[in-house]
């Protein structure tokens, strides 16, 4: 078992953060991706609808014999909570990873949480921040712009409009004397040089990717299925709406090319 995938879903493509940090934390596993690009955005749809898209999607995933799942999702994992009790394999979450990091790393006890509408409202870190440490002030903000912003390619820190956006969103977090910020959506960390830039070096952020790839290899490890190979592992993208769009910004949230590696597939059927 220890040599079959780690399987990795998301609404569209903000989970590649995920997959480009798995690979520098766990090199030398296979991973297989799956990208719901047909129905993104989840983060503006209803609690029921949520939850149906992400069993089809883990379902998808087990079809391909994976060993571990993770829902690199905000939106999923707030939502659809009880998906982990329906599946055969070891599963997690982006929540408990990225608010557990985040209450080790604050200093005045003031976290900022954003996400899409869908994890804003339902409350997932604040509860799990709590949950750990009941006297941290949480402070949220759905910021649903920077998901377009980041699939249209406006990502760099110097671009007007991205700074635009992150003041209006970020401005009272601000003022509110936040030390730590949690990026919520795996869209995030693409923009996360425009908002450390906005917010000031002294605000640590919280990348929910590189989070989830530590717990991850963590649970690979207590699971005895980590893949102990020298071999350098393989990663397949499926996408459920075009593979020619997916591949030209797929380049932007892993750093290199996936020409050869992407399929799509029908979730429906």
């Amino acid at each position: 078992m220890s040599e079959q995938a780690i399987g990795v879903f998301d609404s569209g493509l903000g989970g590649l953060t995920a997959v480009k940090e798995l690979i520098k934390v766990l090199p030398q596993e296979n991973i297989v991706y799956f990208g719901d690009t047909a129905r993104v955005p989840y983060g503006s749809r209803s609690s029921e609808t949520i939850k149906k898209y992400a069993k089809q999607d883990a379902d998808f995933l087990l079809s391909k014999g994976v060993k571990l799942i993770i829902a690199a999702c905000g939106t999923v994992s707030s939502v659809a909570v009880e998906l982990k009790d329906t599946l055969p394999i070891p599963f997690t979450g982006v929540v408990v990873p990225t608010a557990t990091a985040a209450v080790k790393a604050t200093h005045n006890g003031k976290i900022g949480i954003i996400g899409t509408s869908a994890t804003v409202n339902s409350g997932s870190y604040k509860k799990e921040i709590l949950r750990q440490n009941d006297r941290i002030t949480v402070f949220q903000q759905d910021c649903p712009l920077f998901v377009s912003l980041v699939e249209n390619s406006f990502i760099s820190e110097d671009d007007p409009i991205v700074q635009l956006v992150v003041e209006r969103y970020l401005k009272q977090m601000k003022e509110d004397g936040i030390d730590t910020l949690i990026l919520g959506c795996t869209h995030f960390p693409i923009i996360a040089k425009a908002i450390s830039n906005y917010l000031g070096r002294h605000v640590r952020l919280i990348d929910s990717g590189r989070e989830t790839a530590l717990y991850a290899a963590n649970l690979l490890g207590s699971n005895n299925i980590l893949n102990t190979s020298s071999k350098i592992g393989s990663c397949s993208y499926f996408v459920s709406d075009t593979v020619e769009s997916f591949r030209r910004t797929a380049e932007i949230f892993l750093g290199h090319s996936v020409e050869a590696n992407v399929s799509h597939i029908d979730i429906n059927a």
